[in-house]
């Protein structure tokens, strides 16, 4: 008889959740974590300077120019994209540290930087987060106080834009309450880890069914 408890799972996964501004990643990783502290959550790398009450290695990694420009000749980013004329992006062995060790690594990625590091880790698994609609959207962007009524509109295009690639990504979850999102994340992390092509046998033994 073939012994469930004999396969075992290669590598940790890498969650990716991505989606308009103010769909909620922030707040659903968070929840994540609180619920299961051995998970990973990969914090971006910028040449910026740190703003005001952002500490490093908790808000971003801080590096100079010159040392980003290091990590892409090397070939060690997954993504990374300019803005702003800065750069922003996630370090290859960074993760790959932590998948080789089985824990499980969150991410939290513009759609673009999403598409980008699925072309480079094709094993990523990526999570389209919507909001129920783009009036609850648009409250939710006002919500935060932090910008005009018109960036907001930018924004709400921007997201109708967006919702233009969701065929590209592997799941959609729409963040309705956060611990509805939550739940169906954890769904497709259980799911993943019972994918076939995720685990690999013992070859010396036999088995029979």
């Amino acid at each position: 008889m073939m012994r469930g408890g004999d396969a075992r799972h290669k590598r940790g996964l890498l969650i990716v959740l991505s989606g308009p501004s103010g769909v909620g990643k922030d707040s659903i990783i968070n929840a994540l974590i609180e619920d299961d502290p051995s998970l990973f959550h990969s914090i971006s790398t910028t040449t910026r300077e740190p703003r005001k009450g952002e500490i490093e290695g908790v808000s971003y990694h801080f590096i100079t120019k010159n040392a980003f420009s290091a990590l892409i000749d090397a070939g060690d980013m997954l993504e990374y994209d300019l803005y702003c004329d800065e750069y922003y992006g996630t370090p290859k062995s960074l993760i790959n540290e932590k998948t080789e060790r089985g824990i499980d690594v969150l991410l939290d990625l513009t759609v673009k930087g999403a598409l980008i590091l699925k072309e480079n880790d094709p094993n990523a698994v990526l999570i389209f987060l919507i909001a129920p609609s783009k009036e609850a959207l648009r409250a939710r962007l006002l919500a935060r106080g932090t910008e005009e009524p018109e960036l907001i509109e930018q924004r709400l295009k921007t997201a109708e834009r967006e919702l233009g690639y969701i065929e590209s990504f592997d799941f959609l979850v729409i963040n309705d309450e956060v611990q509805n999102a939550v739940s169906d994340v954890k769904a497709i992390m259980r799911a993943e880890k019972r994918r076939v092509a995720r685990l690999f046998v013992d070859e010396s033994e036999s088995y029979s069914v």
